[in-house]
């Protein structure tokens, strides 16, 4: 791929609010890497997002660098929001929060195929007041 045809998909990705599946392979998988827990399929992605900013969090990320190269992409910046439902054990606090987000993705023919989430689950918990 391209850095054009990397950075268009891309685009239209992130333009969606991460939620424009068509831009996924149908066996795309991410990975959460802090507990190492996989996410396949557009529907089942659509659904661990979907969990993390409309269900456990009322939520939003905001960019603050993005890279994009040949089949690779970086998304980096601020996951904010309200805890609104139960995350990892820990029923909804209604606290605010503000964690570090990263994004690495991998593509081949137009299709994300990869991605990698490091979420700073330390500094979550500390907001939470865990």
């Amino acid at each position: 791929m391209s850095v054009e045809s990397t950075n268009k998909v891309m685009t239209q990705y992130w333009n969606s609010g991460h939620s424009d599946v068509s831009v996924m392979a149908d066996d795309v998988v991410f990975t959460v890497m802090a507990d190492g827990q996989e996410h396949r399929t557009p529907e089942g992605v659509l659904g661990m997002l979907n969990y993390f900013y409309h269900i456990a969090f009322e939520a939003n990320a905001t960019p603050s660098n993005l890279v994009v190269a040949d089949g690779q992409a970086v998304w980096e910046g601020d996951f904010h929001g309200r805890h609104i439902g139960e995350f990892a054990g820990i029923p909804a606090t209604g606290k605010e929060v503000r964690v570090p987000l990263c994004v690495v993705y991998n593509l081949e023919n137009d299709k994300i195929t990869h991605g990698r989430v490091y979420f700073e689950i330390p500094a979550l918990l500390q907001q939470l007041g865990m």
